[in-house]
């Protein structure tokens, strides 16, 4: 049986060069294109697709919403994303939404089959350097943890109100102590988190 694939693509060329690929295929079928993120969740329901690619950038609702909506009601359809953005907080606020593969729109056309075949049977496939992003993210995570690991929860506490912008004052009024004993805590954490100033600390345990 062919692999029944929908396109949600609001730029007519990129969606019609898709269809005739997925269509000239052998193996697969693309039952349909939207322009827009309305008309794919009123029809995708009914049409019982394997795969939908998903562009993010749609007028009206975005992909990501797009796919929040859909997925409770496609419990059979994978979703992935092809679509022009790369950065980390859409690639992740996508695989949040329910989004099983991510790839970039300069995706050779057959690499693009083979993902449509991958996330059919089970795989979350993602273009190179997306995977790079979301390791590296992982990465920066975990050297978080590690940093915040070496302070007190107090300390950590502080750290956070610094992170705000907060003063000494500020700090100290919120959490009902005395102007010096912050000031004990962040030498204390600077100290462990061997640095010499706030913007040090911070880019320590919140690396961007």
């Amino acid at each position: 049986m062919k692999i029944k694939v929908g396109i949600v693509e609001d730029e007519k060329q990129i969606r019609e060069s898709l269809m005739i690929l997925i269509n000239g295929s052998e193996g697969f079928s693309c039952v349909n294109g939207y322009e827009n993120a309305e008309d794919a969740i009123k029809e995708i329901p009914s049409l019982f697709l394997d795969v939908v690619l998903m562009d993010i950038h749609l007028p009206g609702k975005n992909g990501i919403e797009c796919i929040t909506e859909l997925k409770p009601v496609c419990a059979g359809t994978q979703f992935m994303m092809c679509t022009a953005f790369e950065d980390t907080e859409s690639v992740f606020n996508a695989l949040k939404a329910g989004a099983t593969g991510y790839l970039t729109k300069t995706t050779q056309p057959s690499k693009i089959l083979d993902a449509i075949v991958e996330v059919k049977n089970g795989g979350s496939p993602m273009s190179s350097n997306i995977a790079r992003k979301i390791v590296s993210s992982f990465q920066k995570e975990n050297n978080q943890n590690v940093e915040l690991q070496k302070l007190s929860e107090r300390e950590q506490e502080i750290l956070e109100h610094l992170s705000k912008g907060l003063r000494y004052k500020e700090i100290a009024d919120i959490l009902s102590i005395s102007t010096e004993t912050v000031r004990t805590h962040i030498r204390n954490i600077y100290e462990k988190l061997q640095v010499n100033s706030r913007t040090e600390a911070l880019n320590k345990v919140f690396p961007k």
